[in-house]
Formats: C-alpha cells, sequence, structure tokens
C-alpha cells in the first residue's frame, strides 16, 4: 500500500510560515495585498476567486477585487491593468485568463509586471524559472508539486524524474525546478512513443496531461513516487479524478498523490505565499 502525499499538511505548513511572515511585515507598516482581476462571470474563476480570498484571510494578506463586465472595452482592461502595475499598495495581482477573445491576451501577458505576477504566467515569471534567477515566481501549481516532494522528503538529485505533458504551466517548469534539484528529466507529450515504458524507468513521476485516469498499472513500477496534477470530473462516477487510475497504481508504487486533496490543496497557499515574498521584496 503506497503512502499518500496528502496536501492539506502540505499546505498548512506554508500557511504558517506565511502566517509569520506577514506578522513580521505588518510590524514595519507593511500590509501584504493580492489584486484579483477577473472580466466575467466565469463559474471556475469565482470559485478559485471565492478560495484564493479566504485563504488570504486566513494568514492576513489583504485582498482588492477587481471584476469587469466581459464585454469590457479592451483599451479600459489595459488601463485597469496598467493602474494595478503601478499601486504600490498592491503587491500582486492575480489576473485570471483565457480573457474574452477581443482583448489580446499575449499583450496582457507581457504588461503585467514579473515581480507582481504571483501566479506565474508571464514571460519574465518563466525566464525566471529557467534560468532559476529572482525573476517574477513559479507557476502556482508547478511549484505545488515541488513543494509536496519536500515536505515529505522524496530524494531528489541524482533521481530520474519523467514528467507526462509539457505545459507551460505545469510540465515545462516542473521540469527545470527538478532539473536545479539535479534530477534527471525526460519530458513526455503527445508525440512520445511509448510513454509507458519510458515512465516506468523512473523514480519520479509527475502526471500533468489533463487525461482523465488516462495512466494506470503499465505505466508505473514499485518504488516510484507519483505526482498527479491532472483533476477532471468524471460525469459517470460523480467524482473528481485525476490523470492517474489511483486504484490500479496505487498499490504498485510506493507513494502518491490523491486526487482531490493532493496538489490542488497546495495550489492556493502557494499563491499567497507569493504575494507575500513580493511584499517582502519592496
Amino acid at each position: 500500500m503506497a503512502e499518500l502525499l496528502k496536501g492539506k499538511p502540505v499546505a498548512d505548513a506554508l500557511n504558517e510560515k506565511t502566517k509569520a511572515k506577514v506578522a513580521e511585515l505588518n510590524k514595519k507598516g507593511i500590509h501584504p495585498t493580492l489584486a484579483i482581476l477577473r472580466v466575467g462571470e466565469r463559474e471556475d474563476d469565482i470559485a478559485y476567486e471565492r478560495g484564493a480570498s479566504k485563504r488570504c484571510e486566513q494568514v492576513g494578506v489583504e485582498v482588492k477585487k477587481v471584476a469587469l463586465p466581459a464585454d469590457v472595452k479592451e483599451e479600459d482592461f489595459f488601463a485597469t491593468l496598467e493602474e494595478l502595475n503601478e499601486d504600490e499598495n498592491v503587491h500582486g495581482i492575480l489576473m485570471f485568463q483565457p480573457l474574452p477573445k477581443h482583448i489580446n491576451g499575449e499583450m496582457a501577458r507581457k504588461m503585467l509586471k514579473p515581480e507582481k505576477d504571483v501566479d506565474g504566467g508571464t514571460d519574465g515569471s518563466l525566464a525566471g524559472v529557467f534560468t532559476n534567477t529572482k525573476l517574477g515566481f513559479a507557476p502556482c501549481t508547478a511549484q505545488a508539486a515541488m513543494e509536496i516532494l519536500k515536505y515529505y522528503n522524496v530524494e531528489l538529485s541524482g533521481k530520474r524524474a519523467v514528467i507526462i505533458g509539457r505545459s507551460l504551466i505545469v510540465g515545462r517548469p516542473v521540469a527545470m525546478m527538478l532539473m536545479h534539484e539535479n534530477s534527471t528529466i525526460t519530458v513526455c507529450h503527445t508525440r512520445t512513443k511509448d510513454v509507458a515504458s519510458v515512465s516506468r524507468e523512473a523514480d519520479i513521476v509527475i502526471t500533468a496531461s489533463g487525461q482523465m485516469e488516462r495512466y494506470g498499472k503499465d505505466f508505473f513500477k514499485p518504488g516510484q513516487t507519483v505526482i498527479d496534477v491532472g483533476i477532471s470530473w468524471n460525469d459517470e462516477k460523480q467524482k473528481l479524478c485525476g490523470d492517474v487510475l489511483f486504484d490500479e497504481v496505487e498499490p504498485i508504487v510506493s507513494a502518491i498523490t490523491p486526487v482531490p486533496g493532493g496538489v490542488g490543496a497546495v495550489t492556493t497557499s502557494v499563491l499567497i505565499s507569493h504575494v507575500v515574498e513580493a511584499a517582502a521584496a519592496k
């Protein structure tokens, strides 16, 4: 039976550190503030906004909500973003994407200052991940996976890690972050031949392809650590599922994250910690 790498203890530990840092900053007259920039009324955006706001309240981070109508003029959107960029009392900006089609999303990503990009989605932030420098912040989900590995003392140096998925949100940044920890990396994608044989060679497998329950027992071997980043809603079983066929894989491997209750439970805590880091850096 595999060790369950639950996200809640990781999130709780991270929250406690963040709360302590907020208290220190407050003594200096600094009040870490997150601006949430949302366009329209997408249910998933509103749900994430609600979760982020609740987590901010728990650790003492202030929230400034900026909700624009779905048909906001492009020039008005960019004026709002620039205002948040220049507001010294705003330390981090969470800009929900994708933006409506009439707003140039690429231009928005380039305009958002990396030092305020607490979600890690700008080109500047990604450059910081690839160069292992303090430019911007790592994408929150990718860092959440790393936080879990480190919390549970999973050995990374010298280990072989296989990442299934090459998105800019998880796959590629987490590959770079593992490389900075001296892991040997293989990234699999839709054109990779025989992914199962590749993943079986790894010590650590991170699945981030967004394919519900795609990876069963044939992809794994005893002794592996599995981080399942995927999350999908199974209409048939009325439950949330990951990329990994959990019931089939859990008896084989040494450690695995559950879905739900794994990486997703840590992501928001990472986001809020970035806001506090940004405030401390000013």
